[in-house]
């Protein structure tokens, strides 16, 4: 990684160790001065890692612009959760799109302030997977081939969650969903569908392209940071477990995510310009099954009998991304 990892444990005393670490090191939420952009009333799901992904990010959005932002947010969980009319939990200039014009919109925005010499306002788009991956494509896809001065964050919770637990085009093989049921000979998900969005924005050769995680925060503001001090078409990929969609204890979101990095099922790595520069390197590899066990969407994988032929499926995947993104030295 470009920066150290920063490593917490048990002193026996209760209390976690590297408390007390350099200012620069220490992220936004710990800060008296943070913005708290995204407040708290808001209504999202308890263990909810979008609604955690979201106050880090875009804080992190808000310190390294000077607090000179501007937010554009596509429908989906987190513009429900956060914006109930009349009500909002935002404590920054935010706006709500439609479905699947968020970049559109953002594109928008940033070029009405190029227009008024306002270069010192840093222009946040935000949508789910559902907004990201399949209805808003074509206008991310365009603000990419214009490289409009927007960074786009993507909080992928591999399905629908907002309308209802549909399957996306990020959503996992062999997950159950509403709209995936178990039944049939192939419960599930179907295997070698759905789309690489962070593959898909790298062929766009736009500035700068990310993976982060909920499982680590540090990372997470360290890109975000990265990305706004840049100019052009900017893309942030963040996994974000979804308790209620995916059936895990609300208790264990991190857990979940970190199962998800530590596995090589959601590859963490940084790529500028369509090449891959950096990558945050697996510590402890773990079989896949230690992630799938942890959600119900995925129990009937367990069996009886146990599907070995979709965990196996599983596992290349996971391997692949190991191989191919260089994530175990």
């Amino acid at each position: 990684m470009s920066t150290p990892r920063i490593k917490f444990y048990q002193t026996g005393t209760y209390t976690a160790g590297n408390r007390l670490l350099d200012e620069a090191a220490r992220t936004v939420q710990s800060r008296m001065d943070r913005m708290n952009s995204l407040n708290s009333g808001h209504r999202a799901c308890q263990g909810c890692g979008e609604a955690l992904g979201a106050r880090y990010a875009v804080d992190a959005a808000m310190r390294a612009s000077h607090n000179r932002l501007i937010a554009i947010n596509a429908t989906g969980c987190l513009e429900v959760f956060s914006s109930p009319y009349p009500e909002s939990s935002w404590q920054i200039p935010w706006m709500h799109s439609l479905f699947g014009n968020a970049p559109a919109v953002a594109s928008g925005v940033a070029a009405a302030l190029r227009a008024k010499g306002r270069g010192d306002v840093k222009v946040l788009a935000q949508g789910g997977d559902g907004a990201t991956v399949d209805i808003g494509l074509g206008c991310l896809s365009g603000m990419f081939e214009r490289n409009d001065d927007v960074l786009y964050l993507c909080y992928d919770n591999e399905a629908y969650m907002n309308t209802g637990i549909q399957r996306s085009g990020a959503t996992p093989p062999f997950a159950r969903t509403n709209t995936t049921q178990v039944v049939g000979e192939a419960p599930g998900n179907l295997l070698g569908t759905g789309k690489n969005l962070p593959r898909i924005a790298m062929a766009h050769g736009i500035p700068y392209v990310a993976t982060a995680s909920v499982a680590d925060l540090h990372d997470l503001e360290t890109k975000v940071t990265k990305a706004m001090d840049m100019q052009g078409a900017r893309y942030i990929h963040l996994h974000v477990p979804c308790p209620l969609g995916w059936g895990s204890d609300p208790a264990h979101t991190i857990r979940v995510a970190r199962m998800a990095v530590e596995s090589g099922l959601f590859p963490l790595f940084e790529a500028q310009f369509g090449t891959v520069v950096d990558r945050t390197l697996i510590r402890h590899k773990v079989p896949v099954e230690r992630y799938l066990e942890l959600q119900d969407r995925f129990k009937h994988l367990f069996g009886p009998p146990p599907n070995t032929e979709a965990i196996a499926a599983l596992q290349a995947i996971a391997d692949a991304n190991i191989v191919t993104y260089g994530l175990i030295v």
